[in-house]
């Protein structure tokens, strides 16, 4: 089996008012340092697929027909085994 790590964020060039939303609640609570946050998307989907090639061309169809909108949003994925997955980045 393998997992697809999908995340999806707005274009450098699309303003993203929830990103500024917090980047303006981190400093108001004296978060110091920060110059800019942006707020996406973080997908996690289980492939019964072993074939990697085959995954990628899955998980690229699976983001541009449904996950992104691809006129504001861009996407990167990674494709791993399920056993070297981990806990997702702590979450």
């Amino acid at each position: 089996m393998l997992i697809a790590k999908i995340y999806v964020r707005l274009k450098k060039d699309v303003y993203d008012p929830q990103g500024m939303a917090v980047k303006s609640a981190l400093e108001s609570l004296a978060f110091k340092g920060i110059t800019s946050v942006h707020v996406g998307k973080y997908f996690v989907i289980e492939l019964t697929d072993t074939e990697r090639s085959a995954a990628e061309a899955l998980v690229r169809g699976i983001c541009t027909k449904l996950l992104s909108n691809p006129v504001i949003e861009d996407f990167t994925f990674t494709i791993e085994s399920a056993n070297s997955s981990g806990n997702g980045g702590g979450m």
